[in-house]
């Protein structure tokens, strides 16, 4: 009789001892321990960080784009959409002309063709605003701008600096 409690009290500490072994396993996995290299833990942290936000469109473009444009006034900021809208903006160096953007986010990735500018450009003629023509280059350098920045941030956010 005095058997089966022992052999119950050993059967439960192997028990006991095996989940042991499979939670620190577990948790070894899950620390860094898996066979993973940093980089890609930093890899699969990065990808979370952009795509697991409040907000509809990738964090780190939506915030390079704010950031580019804010010296201009903002008429529409919707995170959800991925759109920003600027205001007319008179460059105090160039009165007769001023500029309108709008920059729209397509995707969650931060991907060249994730990002989209669009820019209005008008001159003053006979006290009058009339619409010119803008220079490709200036979107594309705006966009050049905007990813850059949104590099930055990923980089810093991920330590990779």
């Amino acid at each position: 009789m005095l058997r089966s409690p022992r052999f119950a009290l050993l059967i439960s500490s192997v028990l006991a001892l095996s989940a042991c072994a499979w939670v620190k396993e577990d948790l070894s996995k899950g620390l860094g321990g898996g066979g993973k290299s940093n980089k890609d833990r930093s890899e699969q942290a990065d990808l979370a960080a952009s795509k697991v936000t409040s907000i509809g469109v990738n964090a780190y473009l939506w915030r390079a784009a704010l950031d580019t444009v804010s010296f201009m006034p903002l008429v529409q900021a919707d995170s959800n959409g991925g759109v920003i809208v600027t205001d007319w903006y008179v460059n105090p160096s160039s009165p007769g002309e001023r500029m309108k953007l709008t920059v729209s986010i397509l995707d969650q990735d931060l991907r060249a063709d994730a990002l989209r500018v669009a820019a209005s450009r008008q001159i003053t003629q006979n006290g009058l605003w009339v619409d010119a023509p803008v220079a490709a280059a200036t979107v594309q350098k705006l966009e050049d701008i905007i990813l850059n920045k949104a590099r930055d941030l990923r980089r810093a956010a991920s330590g990779l600096e």
